[in-house]
């Protein structure tokens, strides 16, 4: 494990988290409040937070309840599949799903039996870039920029793309926002890395 996180990659592995939580599931009265507190600013990442935070102190937990299901679980299924083999494949379950739990087994990150979903569900992923990104895993310097360039830069960008346009989107529109915004920034950034 990583002895020391600077301020950038604390706040990295803060987006990564915020994110994650928002597609794990909806966001209860008390998320939305913590939300709803935060401040941006003029920068290409701080526009989008503020119009997340206006749109959490504007909305009701219920209502964000129920766009959360209309997106990601529906009737049969949701109007939008966040997940690396569906964007990646048009198919469920497919190789970029093995190539996920082969890097996770490689990381020592093993899949909580409790959990439901595939380990390809952007939520994961996003948890999982925050663990590397903040350093509660011990892995090798460059596990994150490997991680995000094989298993969110092919698709992450195009489904909070498709988040920002969802016809059940309103609250989630602004998390589609942020999210689109955040992997362009670390996409650029990872590139120069590189």
């Amino acid at each position: 494990m990583s002895a020391t996180v600077d301020d950038v990659d604390h706040g990295r592995a803060q987006h990564y988290d915020l994110l994650a939580v928002l597609l794990g599931h909806a966001p209860d009265r008390a998320v939305l409040e913590t939300l709803g507190r935060l401040r941006g600013g003029d920068s290409l990442l701080g526009q989008p937070v503020e119009v997340l935070a206006r749109a959490s102190r504007e909305v009701a937990p219920e209502t964000v309840a129920r766009e959360y299901h209309d997106l990601f679980v529906g009737v049969g299924r949701g109007e939008l599949l966040p997940y690396a083999s569906y964007y990646l494949t048009g198919f469920l379950n497919e190789r970029p799903l093995a190539r996920v739990r082969e890097d996770l087994r490689s990381l020592g990150i093993e899949r909580d039996t409790a959990m439901t979903e595939p380990e390809d569900h952007l939520a994961i992923l996003l948890d999982c870039m925050a663990g590397l990104v903040a350093g509660r895993f011990d892995a090798a310097p460059n596990a994150a920029r490997d991680f995000f360039t094989r298993h969110l830069e092919p698709w992450a960008g195009r489904f909070f793309a498709d988040l920002e346009r969802a016809k059940a989107a309103r609250f989630y529109r602004t998390v589609g926002g942020l999210g689109r915004a955040f992997i362009e920034v670390e996409a650029q950034a990872f590139a120069m890395d590189a």
